[in-house]
């Protein structure tokens, strides 16, 4: 049994998503989530988890789409939101300064309100890093230090052995897409090698980033059995225990995913 931890199901048609759906259940993915981007993607995300019930999801506004979200939305707003029973938490939002879709002081200010609004709510927030490691373990540090501690995933991790660092230093989880299987990526195997067991989930991402074999084809949640194998062969792990361990962790970080299940 696996769990998708990200994903984003509003990006396949609304005919084929069934479909999708199915293809990761018969894989073993058995739960999976989707994840907003905008505040009206988010509205969607929930409408798709409400759909079936084993699809959870989570509210926010990506960093890139923080420009387009203007005034940023209010900590109190975004919480508002994840009174629904499928939301389980916040996200994704953080930083990207690759795209430079949004002025960083923009990104920044989005980033801090959903930042509190997982201090208000007690939901992790799953984050989007990308050129911007230094920036994303300084605003986390600042927000605990002024808010409270709260709890994160740094998602689809592609940083570097310091921002990972930091992040497990804060407590926080790291989350592996099919960037892991990459040729390319030993640096990011080497990463995750050093990553607490405690502290691993894998994810898709999809439709984006397909894993070997599948690499330069349209992702899908079924295939985050590809990354767990790897993952697994990272940690000297049968992938039967790969995929155990990161559904307990899930579970560990998602709590309210959890507690419906109770």
């Amino acid at each position: 049994m696996l769990i998708d931890s990200h994903c984003h199901l509003d990006y396949y048609t609304e005919a084929e998503r069934p479909e999708i759906i199915a293809r990761a259940k018969a894989a073993g993915v058995t739960e999976m989530v989707t994840i907003g981007v905008t505040l009206s993607q988010s509205r969607q995300a929930i409408a798709m988890a409400e759909a079936d019930p084993n699809v959870w999801c989570c509210i926010g506004v990506h960093p890139n789409h923080a420009a387009d979200e203007l005034p940023v939305p209010s900590p109190e707003t975004i919480a508002e939101m994840t009174k629904h029973p499928k939301v389980i938490g916040i996200g994704e939002s953080g930083l990207d300064y690759f795209y430079d879709k949004a002025p960083k002081e923009t990104q920044a200010e989005n980033f801090r309100a959903h930042i509190r609004a997982a201090q208000i709510t007690g939901l992790p927030l799953a984050i989007h890093a990308r050129d911007a490691d230094d920036d994303i373990a300084r605003i986390l540090a600042e927000e605990r230090a002024g808010g409270g501690d709260f709890s994160f995933l740094l998602h689809c991790f592609s940083s570097t052995r310091a921002l990972a660092e930091a992040a497990i230093e804060m407590g926080g989880y790291i989350s592996f897409s099919g960037i892991l299987t990459f040729p390319k990526s030993q640096e990011i195997r080497d990463i995750a090698a050093m990553v607490p067991l405690e502290r691993l989930l894998v994810e898709t991402d999809s439709p984006y980033l397909a894993p070997v074999p599948f690499r330069g084809k349209r992702n899908e949640p079924g295939h985050t059995q590809y990354t767990a194998k790897v993952l697994a062969e990272v940690k000297g792990m049968a992938p039967e225990a790969m995929a155990a361990l990161t559904t307990t962790n899930f579970r560990k970080l998602y709590t309210k995913a959890r507690l419906a299940r109770a």
